[in-house]
């Protein structure tokens, strides 16, 4: 039997860090519920090298998903179609875990247990609806709810990217268009003030002496370029960059907005997804808060979890979260009161996901002119000083 490190919450909501030896991790989790604890994580010891594959992105899940079903509905044996699924995918992770998936089911173990061989390609709630199917026996159905949910997922995030990308990619062109100005056109300009003696503005001088300084020394430019962007991801895996981080990403002008609702869409499809395949509240929340990319939703989310253990409805945290919108907490709350959270969250997912799209289209239309005004200002503040000393001088030359 192997030996799993499990992270508990015993019944006075103490905190606590148990060993048990179990058959598997399922078998692990029923020994500690029954004793009265509330799972907070299992890890299997001495499982830190079996870590296999790269991350899969959500679009190839949801072909895998949709196509898995259609071969399942077909007739076709699980060891069968996994192998059909190996051959088809072109991506090379999940084809090995397709297959490791396959060599475990045809040793006698579960669908779902041979997933786990590779978590980094395939996501717990995966692997957790795998195995709410397979105790159902409608593991069609449940992957039929995983191919919706990576589907939306999917779509969710590729707005929510195209969003981020829009604004990063105007300024590289921007910061593009000033360095060609300053290695290709302003020496130019700069040989010609040379030959003609004259004194030039104070902003003339300093662009043509950052024209100098990127022709002559650009590896100190590139060296400082380097070394803030290492120091900006040094400090994000700090514990205080963390935190700054994730409130400029809830706190930011335009972006906030946009994570906010994006958080809100996630949450409510994911727990929406896990809920309606039979899975335990406590174990949706932790696995909807592990899949939240902002630190601060994140332990919010688990702080959440901890107070529902506790016997609060979850509608109580998460509207003293304060991060959510009002929305949310409330339709939660009518579904405690229905005894139907998964419809009512299926709904508020909906929702959010309209809002997202709308969001990143008012977002995309505000951009637009702010591109506009900030390409005329540095362009032609860069002209202007160019030109300046050649005006006054043509009219020099018409006084004279």
């Amino acid at each position: 039997m192997a030996q799993y490190i499990c992270k508990v919450m015993d019944k006075n909501g103490k905190n606590k860090s148990l060993t048990v030896e179990a058959a598997g991790e399922d078998k692990a989790r029923e020994k500690l519920k029954s004793e009265g604890y509330v799972i907070q994580e299992v890890k299997e010891k001495g499982t830190k090298g079996a870590k296999k594959g790269k991350k899969v992105k959500d679009k190839d899940l949801a072909v895998f998903c949709k196509q898995f079903v259609s071969v399942l509905n077909a007739g076709v044996t699980v060891i069968t179609a996994l192998e059909m699924m190996a051959d088809q995918t072109d991506n090379k992770s999940l084809q090995q875990g397709l297959r490791d998936a396959q060599n475990y089911v045809q040793k006698g173990g579960t669908l779902a247990d041979g997933f786990k061989l590779n978590p980094k390609v395939f996501p717990p709630i995966l692997i957790n609806m795998t195995a709410a199917g397979e105790l159902s026996g409608n593991l069609e159905t449940a992957f039929e709810r995983l191919t919706t949910h990576f589907e939306k997922n999917n779509r969710l995030k590729s707005k929510v990217k195209g969003a981020m990308t829009y604004p990063i990619i105007i300024l590289l062109v921007v910061l593009a268009v000033v360095v060609l100005l300053l290695i290709k056109v302003i020496p130019q300009f700069a040989d010609m003030f040379a030959d003609m003696g004259a004194e030039l503005p104070g902003p003339t001088q300093m662009l043509v002496n950052l024209s100098n300084f990127m022709v002559h020394k650009w590896y100190i430019v590139v060296g400082i370029v380097v070394a803030i962007i290492a120091a900006l991801k040094g400090f994000g895996k700090t514990e205080v960059g963390s935190d700054v981080y994730a409130k400029m990403a809830i706190k930011a002008p335009l972006f906030g907005n946009l994570t906010i609702k994006s958080a809100a869409a996630s949450f409510a499809r994911t727990l929406s997804t896990l809920m309606a395949s039979g899975i335990p509240l406590l174990d949706a929340i932790e696995q909807v808060a592990k899949m939240q990319n902002n630190k601060i939703i994140r332990e919010g989310l688990l702080d959440a979890k901890t107070q529902v253990a506790k016997g609060l409805p979850l509608s109580k945290p998460i509207r003293d979260m304060g991060l959510f919108p009002a929305m949310l907490p409330q339709m939660i709350k009518i579904g405690e009161e229905t005894g139907n959270i998964e419809d009512m969250m299926d709904k508020v997912a909906e929702y959010y996901e309209m809002e997202v799209e709308d969001a990143t289209d008012a977002l995309t239309a505000a951009m637009e002119p702010m591109v506009i005004v900030l390409m005329a200002v540095v362009v032609g503040g860069i002209v202007l000083a160019i030109y300046s000393p050649m005006l006054k001088m043509y009219d020099a030359v018409d006084n004279y």
